[in-house]
This record gives structure tokens, C-alpha cells and sequence, in this order.
């Protein structure tokens, strides 16, 4: 069973009373939009996305919620903006300006492009601000819940995760009336309408000095994060909402949040779907340190379809790592092809339930020839060729309408990345001006089973690449050469590197009289 239905049957389970009444199931998530969104995030996305398709196709009601996060502080800024931004470190993400000059304020500014990928990539979850949220007073009722119960809250941080407060501590953030700043200030008192505060200098940005007293309602301060969760699940009335591994963890930040909730708000918790890191290249992303690819970079390298398969076809509780400059592409596109072949035979397995789903626009799916991807990315560098003509020659049959709109869109596809991404591996540059150097010094061995290759090339009329292949391993067999001897000297012979394609394959749809021409060089 795919994972995504086992668990709306969980949800079924928990939420029966309320499905019954036709009130729509509230899932939630959200981003805070302090710089460019990293493709990790897109996970979370996804999960709350597909869990929502799957109760809208059974005709359960459900609403999809996603904070774009704006009341938070800027509280890091990428090297590029430090100069002119550092001054408004410590203030909410909607009052700092755009780096553009043109998005309504920063968070606008990066919140727009993440957004958009969600959209591409098939989720269509309902936007909303938090900062909408606190100025419309949303907050009001459980910021003034947290203050008269401090106490209770110091004990919940000390009990769950060993966080110990001062008795002093208050569980607000005021903005400074002067300065704007909400990570400076310290709240000191609360009579029931006002709290007293202290806008202090912090390590990593200054405070004003300023001492005075506000109301915290109506947009005037915020929860800190862990109390403003709990009070999220209450004031949106969410039922489902996973979270992070990091955050999933006993005495974490989700066990902190889900006590608040009970306790202090009088809210059940959402029904919680842990889930476990995505990594580049063996690296958790982190939005504040920039490292790994953007979201953004990612869905303009894959298509939706593909993106929706890397984000959706593993269990939550199992990393995801990808490396966009290894072999996760080209495995990405077979796993793909495997899928689509089990979907067009009608094959009743969890390859066709997955399939379905990251396919989210399954009526313009057409039964067409798929080129393997590692193909069409070896074609396309090669510019002697005729990208169609080759990959009908691979088919064997005349290409559809279907088949030439596929190849040309994985063409684009692999293009991009190649520009951006490919490994070595994957990159070729056909030899085709002289014999490389490294292709000079051949053993006899090698000469004489790339021989009886040239011999067996001259005695066909038509080259079928996977009957080449076959030829080359039995050639392989009857001499007993090393296989990474015979292959090698294939691909130094033409490509000036120890490694390429599939050997009969590639063979197959080169020149056939630079082929020969070739072959009989190195043999000599």
C-alpha cells in the first residue's frame, strides 16, 4: 500500500466522527520566508499536498492551509546582503525591505518564487500571511492565555525537554515602538491589557535601549515559536500537520508545542506525520546557511511529474537524497519509465497507484515511447546527430506525435541539466577530428577483440544496437579479455574517456563510416 493511503486511513480513523458531519479536515504547513526556499522544503509540501488529493479523490472535505511566515524576525542574511540589510536584523520579515525594490517587503520577495514552484509542481494549498493573522487580532485570545499561564508554560519547557526559565521569563516578544525590533525586546510584566518591556543589544544585532509598555495584541508583538505552533493549531483549528524529524523527536519542539496546545489553549493536538530529512548530496538542507539547490533550481530541472516522484516516492520516514550531480537524475527518469510501463499494461501494483498521483493531471497522460534519459543526454551532445532519427532507430517503429513531443521535452530536460549539473561521467565530446592519445597504446588483446568488433560491424548491413551489445559480450566471453579492458578501449577509442554509454548502443548510432574508420586506427 502506498504510503500516503495508509495513512488517510489513520486520519479516517482519528477524524470519523467529523468526516461524518462534513466538516472539512484542516491541514496545515508553512515556510518562513527569510531567504531563498531550499528544495527540502518542497517535502513537507508535498506530504500535507498529497494527503489532501487523496481525501479530496475518496470525497472528504479538507482545506489546505500554508503559512507564508512574515512575523518572524530576520535573524540571518546570504553574504550578498549583509552590507546594506544588517540594519534590520531583529526585525519582522514583513517591515524589511525587498531586496529588488519591487515585492512588497523581503519575505514577499522570496515567498512569491516558492509559491510559484508549489504551483508547478501540482499543490495548490490555500496562502495565507501570519502577520494577516496577528494584526486581525486572531492571536489575541491565546497570547493573553500564554501570559496569565507563564508558569505553566516554564513547566512545560522544564518537564518535556529539560528547558529551564527564569521565573522572570514571559512567553511574548514585544516590537519595539521605537526601533521596530522584536528579537531585542524583553517582556518584563503584564497587568492583563499591557506589557512592560526592554529593547536590549543581542550578539547578532543591537537593540535601542528604549523601555516602554503596549499592548500586545492586534499585531504588537508575537508568540515565541514553540507557544505560537501550539496556538496555531488552535486559532486555525488544524487537524493535521506533520513536522520535521528534528522537531518530531521525544522532547522536541513538536512535544513542547502539543502540551501548550492541551493545557494551556484546551486544543487536541493535530494528527502529526513525522518525516525525515531531505539532503543534497548527503547534506540536511539549511535555508540560512545556503547551502544545497533551491526549490526554485529543482523544479526547472525536472519536470513537475518528476519532481512530484523524488518529493512522493519514498516513506516519509526515509531520507531522501539527492544529488543532483550523480546519477539521482537519470535513475529518477528509469524509475519513472518503469512505472509508466506498469501503468499502460494496467498492472494492478503500487507502481500504478504512484504513478497516478504524480501525474497529478492524469487525463493528459497518452501511451508513448520513452527514450531512456541517459539517451537522450548522450544524443544531445552529439552534434552530428539527428535526436528523432536516433531515437526512432532505438524504438525500431516510426515515432508518434506523442513520441516526438516526449523525446524533445526530455531533450530540453537534459539539456539543463547537463549545462548545470551532469557529472563527468555523463558529459561526451565525440573525438572525431583524430585518434584520442590515450587510444594509441592499446594491448593485443584489446586490438584483437576490437578487431573481431570491426569484423562483425562489416558483415552487417543495418546495426541494431542491442544485437551489437549481445555481440560484444560473447566477443567478451570467446577471448576471456578483462571486461573493463574491452569496454574502456571502446570508449577511448572514441569519446577519449574509460567509460560511456551502453557499448553496443552507442556503436550503433555513430557514423557508420567514422565507426569503421575509427576502429580500424586503433587496431593497427
Amino acid at each position: 500500500m502506498f504510503w500516503g493511503d495508509r495513512i488517510v486511513e489513520e486520519i479516517k480513523t482519528k477524524y470519523a466522527e467529523k468526516i461524518n458531519s462534513g466538516k472539512p479536515l484542516v491541514i496545515r504547513d508553512e515556510k518562513t520566508a527569510s531567504g531563498r526556499v531550499h528544495v527540502g522544503s518542497l517535502r513537507g509540501v508535498a506530504i500535507h499536498g498529497i494527503i489532501s488529493e487523496i481525501l479530496t479523490e475518496q470525497k472528504i472535505t479538507n482545506k489546505y492551509l500554508f503559512e507564508i511566515n512574515d512575523f518572524d524576525p530576520m535573524d540571518g542574511l546570504p553574504d550578498h546582503l549583509k552590507e546594506n540589510f544588517s540594519s534590520y536584523l531583529g526585525m519582522p520579515l514583513l517591515n524589511v525591505p525587498s531586496p529588488d525594490g519591487i515585492a512588497k517587503n523581503y519575505a514577499e520577495y522570496f515567498a512569491q518564487e516558492f509559491a510559484g514552484v508549489i504551483k508547478e509542481t501540482g499543490f495548490t494549498p490555500e496562502h495565507y500571511r501570519s502577520s494577516d493573522l496577528y494584526k486581525q487580532g486572531k492571536y489575541n485570545e491565546t497570547i493573553k492565555s500564554a501570559l496569565l499561564n507563564a508558569d505553566k508554560i516554564r513547566e512545560i519547557y522544564k518537564k518535556v525537554s529539560g528547558s529551564v526559565k527564569g521565573e522572570e521569563w514571559l512567553p511574548v516578544q514585544m516590537i519595539c515602538e521605537k526601533c521596530g525590533k522584536v528579537s531585542t525586546t524583553k517582556a518584563t510584566s503584564f497587568d492583563g491589557e499591557k506589557v512592560k518591556y526592554t529593547c536590549q543589544d543581542l550578539e547578532w544585532t543591537k537593540g535601542c535601549g528604549y523601555e516602554g509598555e503596549n499592548s500586545p495584541f492586534d499585531g504588537n508583538a508575537k508568540l515565541p515559536w514553540k507557544v505560537e505552533w501550539a496556538a496555531k493549531f488552535k486559532i486555525l483549528g488544524v487537524d493535521i500537520e506533520g513536522a520535521g524529524k528534528d522537531h518530531s523527536t521525544r522532547g522536541g519542539s513538536r512535544d513542547i508545542s502539543d502540551r501548550i496546545s492541551r493545557e494551556i489553549f484546551g486544543y487536541e493536538p493535530p494528527f502529526n506525520i513525522p518525516y525525515e530529512f531531505f539532503q543534497v548530496g548527503g547534506k540536511k538542507m539549511s535555508s540560512s546557511k545556503g547551502a544545497g539547490s533551491s526549490s526554485r533550481e529543482i523544479a526547472d530541472l525536472l519536470p513537475p511529474e518528476l519532481t512530484r516522484l523524488l518529493l512522493l516516492g519514498k516513506n516519509p520516514n526515509r531520507v531522501i537524497d539527492f544529488i543532483p550531480d550523480g546519477d539521482t537524475i537519470p535513475i529518477l527518469y528509469d524509475t519513472y519509465d518503469k512505472m509508466a510501463e506498469a501503468y499502460f499494461k494496467k498492472e494492478e501494483n503500487d507502481y500504478l497507484r504512484i504513478f497516478k498521483l504524480i501525474n497529478f493531471d492524469e487525463k493528459k497522460l497518452k501511451e508513448r515511447f520513452l527514450p531512456r534519459f541517459s539517451q537522450v543526454a548522450f544524443l544531445v551532445q552529439m552534434p552530428h546527430m539527428e535526436i528523432l532519427a536516433e531515437v526512432e532507430k532505438i524504438k525500431g517503429e516510426k515515432l508518434t506525435e506523442e513520441d516526438k513531443k516526449e523525446t524533445q521535452y526530455r531533450a530540453d530536460y537534459a539539456r539543463k541539466w547537463l549545462a548545470a549539473y551532469a557529472p563527468e561521467d555523463y558529459r561526451y565530446e565525440l573525438q572525431e577530428k583524430e585518434v584520442p592519445e590515450v587510444a594509441r597504446n592499446f594491448s593485443e588483446e584489446q586490438k584483437k577483440v576490437l578487431s573481431a568488433i570491426l569484423e562483425y560491424i562489416k558483415s552487417q548491413k543495418e546495426l541494431d544496437g542491442q544485437e551489437l551489445h549481445t555481440k560484444i559480450h560473447d566477443i567478451k566471453k570467446e577471448s576471456g579479455i578483462n571486461p573493463k579492458d574491452l569496454f574502456s578501449a571502446i570508449y577511448l577509442s572514441f569519446l577519449g574517456k574509460d567509460s560511456g554509454p551502453k557499448a553496443g548502443w552507442f556503436l550503433s548510432v555513430l557514423d557508420r563510416e567514422f565507426l569503421e574508420k575509427r576502429l580500424g586506427e586503433v587496431i593497427k
